[in-house]
């Protein structure tokens, strides 16, 4: 770790000295670190553990086709400028290679050593293909032959045959054969087919039948075979006439971004479709994770091909990919997961139905009755502890069917591949009323799905739109306009998530259903701006970025030290996913230095650096890392007694205060503030699943001590969830 000079801080530290930010590249790595704890805790389930595992096996994935990608590429272009913490292009790729090498191996030796012996006495049998009985092995040849030689294309790499291209994210098998009349060797690539299951469930044995050097006395519930063994221990049949000398397998990773010129596009949707067309062939290779006994000349000459220097090439000891550990969460082994969660019905939506049941989101009644309580009552909506489907999802659909509703206007960023949200969208174009939704086909990964919807939309009568060149629309909002005898109103739903019913019950998100006038006029105003000409600079509540949110941000920190010099007292605690803004940050450590009271809930990337003497003394940091991912974002600024509180879609990152759109609605309703208290507080006692920072970048998991109830935040908002609604856990 970095270590700060405390020196410095006798008087007037310059605040823009690098010692005083933490490395964004090295801060996410230390989040994947504390991914990778979860699946190291004792106190995680087996299967849950995997999963923790395969989560940091595919967020370095995405790290490497992203961030180390765009590093290489400001690097090859020699772009020099420092980042905040101070450091080049150059030098951070160093520091990642040097930081990460040994993460790397804690991981896969965690699952070699450590999981797979778990599994094992809990009777999941993953074994290699040595360890298979002679019946097993028989087994496994007639799959082969049946199932995957088929699929399989072997690809010769000699003057004839040019090195092929390796695709990104795919699993090899790198073979060396010889030919036998005259001795010469050769090589050739075997690409392990992604079609098939990466693990091969064999029949289980009967009870009391000999099971190998893993029996032991626990029944067998699952027994498989890693793809990639089974190929190359059937590699003869790939090479008939060759003697196949021997085989290792290599995983490559590629830049994966794209490069769009939204200025000087014609047709938005057809230049990223061009991309995406570019991404699937995949740009330089980034990185190359290799089996550790590959021989020099083989690992020599696949990286000179790949044009991959040693910083690049990760050694690893077992199996490649383990991203592909997910596939066991799917095993009906519930003792080995952890308890399952049902979303509960908020108790004022959920009374609008008769008890037991099921509410019907296309009766006229009941969505004048949930138009009703909006009228007289803002609603809080906390996922997954509350339904998605009950709540936002019926809100969209009974605005769909409901003939006074004239128009809805949503904005989109990412959302399910069976959406139920779009069909709702569809319908209500079909039923004849006015529907605007704003596609974000740049969104990062779906950017293919959102053009399907996009298309699917169109063609239903939908107004489509892309959003603002050189803005991502990350915001989340929906407007409902309604009329109401001679009037209309609008009623709408801002949320911090995605519109997508899969990731809300894995992601913790907050989301407001309202309406309020004042509100409601700005997200009209707001989707004007988003759809036309409009020049909206100035709205009546709503945060908006790029136009309004960092000063706002800015004056509210700016004001918290006038009320604590004032002797009013001085407080703030924000909730986000990533704290990186140097200009942010330098306000919170003036606010720290004039006394103010800061509690950051950051569970990624933190840059600010707190417990410097002299320049962050008065600022904690913590991140939760539980059975869910925290993404919802909450600020909290006490403003002299008058508290303010905010949530939104914008973490603090120039991308998001300055290249993005976003929304952030402040909280009027005072049972939802004292709410939203109630959770912070919640967050910042969790001696379970937080972590604390330290000033020098690193992390100290909380653990309750002697005699201390074990007091997780995730825990007992699922306890408040059941409280809230007796006897009812249902997902209507």
């Amino acid at each position: 770790m970095a270590t700060v000079d405390h020196r410095s801080s006798k008087a007037d530290p310059d605040l823009s000295d690098p010692q005083y930010y933490f490395s964004r590249e090295l801060s996410w790595l230390e989040f994947n670190r504390r991914v990778l704890h979860e699946a190291l805790d004792e106190r995680t389930p087996l299967l849950e553990a995997l999963k923790f595992l395969a989560i940091f096996s595919n967020n370095l994935d995405e790290y490497f086709m992203v961030r180390v990608a765009a590093l290489k590429q400001r690097m090859e272009a020699q772009i020099t400028r420092l980042s905040p913490d101070g450091r080049s292009p150059a030098e951070h790729l160093q520091a990642i290679s040097t930081a990460l090498r040994p993460v790397v191996e804690q991981q896969h030796q965690t699952f070699a050593s450590e999981l797979r012996r778990q599994m094992a006495q809990r009777g999941i049998w993953l074994l290699d293909y040595d360890e298979l009985t002679s019946a097993q092995q028989t087994y496994c040849r007639d799959y082969f032959e049946e199932q995957i030689f088929p699929v399989l294309t072997p690809l010769a790499v000699d003057p004839g045959h040019p090195f092929p291209y390796i695709s990104n994210l795919s699993l090899n098998l790198a073979v060396v054969v010889q030919d036998p009349r005259n001795q010469q060797t050769h090589f050739a690539r075997v690409k392990v087919p992604r079609v098939l299951p990466r693990f091969i469930a064999l029949p289980t044995p009967p009870e009391g039948e000999p099971k190998g050097d893993r029996q032991n006395h626990r029944p067998c519930r699952w027994l498989g075979v890693p793809l990639e063994q089974v190929i190359a221990a059937n590699l003869a049949a790939l090479f008939p006439g060759m003697v196949v000398q021997e085989h290792y397998s290599f995983r490559i990773t590629r830049n994966a971004d794209l490069a769009v010129e939204e200025d000087e596009a014609d047709d938005l949707m057809l230049a990223i479709e061009q991309e995406l067309r570019k991404r699937r062939r995949g740009g330089s290779a980034v990185r190359m994770e290799i089996q550790r006994t590959t021989p020099g000349p083989v690992r020599a000459m696949l990286m000179e091909e790949l044009e991959l220097a040693e910083t690049d090439v990760y050694d690893i000891d077992g199996l490649l990919g383990l991203g592909d550990l997910m596939t066991f969460m799917a095993l009906p082994l519930p003792d080995l997961k952890a308890p399952s969660w049902k979303p509960t019905v908020p108790p004022a939506i959920d009374s609008l139905s008769p008890p037991g049941v099921e509410a019907d989101d296309t009766d006229l009644e009941t969505a004048e009755e949930l138009f009703s309580l909006l009228r007289r009552q803002d609603q809080l909506l906390h996922h997954p502890y509350h339904s998605f489907r009950a709540t936002v999802q019926r809100f969209i659909t009974q605005a769909a069917h409901d003939p006074q509703v004239l128009a809805i206007k949503m904005t989109l960023y990412r959302t399910s591949g069976d959406s139920p949200i779009v069909s709702s969208l569809i319908s209500a174009a079909e039923n004849g009323k006015q529907v605007t939704v704003l596609v974000e086909i740049k969104a990062r990964f779906d950017e293919e799905n959102n053009i399907n919807w996009a298309r699917k939309l169109e063609q239903s009568g939908v107004h489509v739109v892309y959003g603002l060149v050189g803005l991502k629309t990350h915001s989340k909002v929906v407007l409902v306009v309604r009329r109401e005898g001679e009037h209309i109103r609008r009623y709408y739903h801002v949320g911090t998530g995605n519109y997508n019913p899969k990731t809300a019950r894995l992601y913790t998100d907050l989301g407001l259903l309202s309406a309020r006038e004042d509100i409601g006029a700005d997200i009209s105003d707001l989707f004007n701006y988003l759809t036309g000409y409009s020049r909206q600079q100035v709205y009546r509540q709503l945060l908006v970025a790029p136009l309004t949110l960092r000063q706002r941000l800015s004056t509210m920190i700016e004001q918290e030290i006038a009320f604590h010099k004032q002797g009013k007292g001085g407080r703030i605690i924000a909730k986000m996913n990533s704290l990186v803004d140097p200009a942010l940050i330098t306000l919170l450590y003036q606010a720290s230095q004039a006394g103010v009271s800061i509690d950051l809930i950051v569970r990624g990337i933190c840059c600010l650096r707190p417990g410097v003497p002299g320049v962050s003394d008065n600022i904690r940091v913590i991140s939760i890392v539980g059975q869910f991912l925290e993404h919802s974002r909450i600020l909290y600024f006490q403003h002299g007694g008058q508290e303010i509180f905010l949530l939104g879609s914008a973490d603090w990152m120039p991308r998001n205060l300055d290249r993005r759109v976003e929304v952030m609605v402040p909280i009027i309703s005072a049972s939802i503030r004292q709410e939203l208290k109630t959770l912070l507080d919640l967050c910042l006692e969790d001696n379970r699943q937080a972590w604390d920072m330290a000033a020098d970048g690193s992390y100290s998991q909380r653990r309750p001590q002697d005699g201390e109830p074990s007091r997780s935040a995730q825990a007992l908002l699922m306890d408040r969830a059941s409280q809230a609604l007796p006897g009812s856990t249902r997902d209507r």
